[in-house]
């Protein structure tokens, strides 16, 4: 499937996430340090980067990151970079999470079903998937953990030459109540605005 550039809409969170810089406390920011010198280290060494983004169910958080991740390197005139996204377990690509994406601009589409198959115009094909799935890289990709329940379920990723990790709060906290839709856009724009920064460090322009 062709990719297509970010619509005007992605495009404009995208600058805006810029613009505002990465998110959270000294902590949190030392964690994104770490995994731009890691990404930007695999980059040198090996001329392309393959990039594995890990939570527990690749249902949200990872899922958000794939997406996210790729979009902000395809921003920054990063061609060899490619991200993939996977779980310790194997459940579904959550409608929840779909949506919020959508909300900022991403073009997805999909069928009904257990684990759905999304169409995602800016990135191909989107489901939930365990780490040895064949569509994800085998060796020689940094494995980036982004919650804390993946990091301490598995403790070893096989095939990651790097591993690094930057936990987000799970937004299925708030799935039911009154904040949910508030919660997910809060998750994106979280994930958007590091990645985006951490994606920048790489870029030539900040070479």
């Amino acid at each position: 499937m062709a990719m297509h550039a970010p619509d005007d809409a992605l495009e404009t969170h995208l600058a805006t996430w810029e613009a505002a810089g990465p998110t959270g406390d000294a902590d949190h920011r030392a964690k994104l340090q770490l995994l731009a010198e890691a990404l930007r280290a695999q980059l040198d060494e090996q001329g392309r980067l393959d990039v594995l983004f890990v939570c527990t169910h690749n249902s949200r958080r990872s899922h958000m990151a794939q997406l996210l991740g790729l979009v902000a390197a395809r921003r920054f005139g990063l061609p060899q970079v490619q991200t993939f996204s996977a779980g310790t377990e194997a459940t579904a690509f959550n409608p929840r999470a779909v949506a919020a994406l959508q909300r900022v601009g991403f073009g997805i589409t999909g069928g009904p079903g257990e684990n759905p198959r999304y169409q995602v115009r800016e990135a191909g094909l989107a489901f939930s998937k365990k780490l040895d799935d064949p569509t994800n890289p085998a060796a020689d990709f940094v494995a980036v953990m982004t919650c804390s329940q993946a990091d301490t379920a598995c403790p070893m990723v096989r095939g990651a030459s790097k591993r690094v990790s930057v936990p987000y709060d799970d937004p299925k906290a708030a799935d039911g109540t009154p904040e949910e839709a508030q919660r997910y856009d809060e998750r994106v724009e979280q994930i958007g605005r590091d990645l985006v920064w951490v994606f920048s460090r790489l870029s030539s322009r900040q070479a």
